[in-house]
């Protein structure tokens, strides 16, 4: 209803993947889904699933469940995301915010795990996205040829050069920035180890942003929706314009750009013939007013108005 028609889903417990195929047999109303099941990390990194249980009941995650610490675990969770009908692969390529852990940017794979989990997704023919915030993990994902940097917190001007070389695509998520950055500031709503993580981190993803499209770096839209409220996607437009990005080529980071990196840009993406009929509209023109694509007045998918 916010003008979504089709989305990845970066990581659950599995529900994505049911709410999916939900979806996709009209059992109920959603957008197109392309789930990555559970995402995959390392013993104690931000996706460990683990994290913050009581010391007994922690056990020892592994594959199955998408925590690795080989190579030959790394193909196998892969492998397992496949078998679990994933369409993408996600990996938390260092520490992250929301997590009750300590470190928020250091990196949490080797480069040799990278290898194995990008190589392996390939042969499954699925892209790989990879949460970062801090500099040295985003940059073996980069060398090991991760289809997207989500977040991007701490990007440095050589990473940026290497992302354009690889043609690695950034997804800024700054709305998630912002708004974690603020709840931070009141009492009692994260953990006290992820506050000073949120106010560290939050703040700097929108002139990150800024600074890697001022570069040249390849920009796909994405909100991490889920630490905020679902629904209000829309306001990252506006975010994305105010850091320096003109409004027709965020829209276009959010449709052609984003079909490109799903795979399906014979599909969605642009209104032609032979796509599939996927329109949403706005009362105002956003080249004028950006800030209208976060209330939008009608939603079509697959030929069906929903709004």
């Amino acid at each position: 209803m916010a003008g979504f028609t089709t989305v990845r889903d970066l990581g659950g417990t599995g529900v994505n993947t049911s709410l999916r195929n939900a979806i996709n047999q009209r059992l109920v109303e959603g957008p197109r889904i392309l789930s990555a099941g559970k995402s995959i990390a390392t013993t104690g990194g931000h996706a460990d699933p683990t994290n913050g249980y009581r010391k007994d009941l922690m056990g020892d995650p592994g594959p199955l469940e998408g925590v690795i610490n080989s190579p030959e675990e790394a193909r196998q969770a892969v492998r397992q995301r496949y078998k679990d009908g994933s369409d993408l692969i996600k990996i938390t390529a260092t520490g992250g915010v929301l997590s009750i852990a300590k470190d928020g940017s250091g990196p949490q794979f080797t480069d040799e795990e990278l290898k194995a989990i990008v190589e392996t997704a390939r042969d499954y023919g699925m892209h790989t996205a990879a949460h970062a915030h801090g500099a040295e993990g985003m940059k073996r994902a980069v060398m090991a040829g991760i289809t997207t940097i989500e977040h991007g917190t701490k990007m440095t001007e050589e990473i940026m050069d290497l992302m354009k070389a690889k043609g690695t695509f950034f997804v800024p998520t700054i709305s998630a920035g912002k708004y974690v950055a603020e709840q931070a500031k009141l009492p009692g709503i994260y953990h006290p180890l992820v506050v000073p993580k949120a106010l560290e981190i939050g703040p700097q993803i929108q002139e990150t942003f800024r600074k890697a499209y001022k570069r040249g770096v390849k920009i796909a839209f994405g909100t991490d929706a889920g630490v905020y409220p679902h629904g209000d996607n829309g306001k990252e437009f506006a975010y994305m314009v105010e850091a320096g990005m003109p409004a027709l080529e965020a829209i276009k980071s959010a449709t052609a750009v984003n079909a490109q990196i799903l795979g399906m840009a014979d599909k969605i993406g642009a209104i032609e013939p032979g796509m599939l009929a996927d329109i949403v509209a706005t009362d105002e023109n956003p080249l004028k007013n950006i800030k209208t694509m976060a209330k939008v007045s009608f939603v079509m998918k697959d030929g069906v108005i929903y709004k």
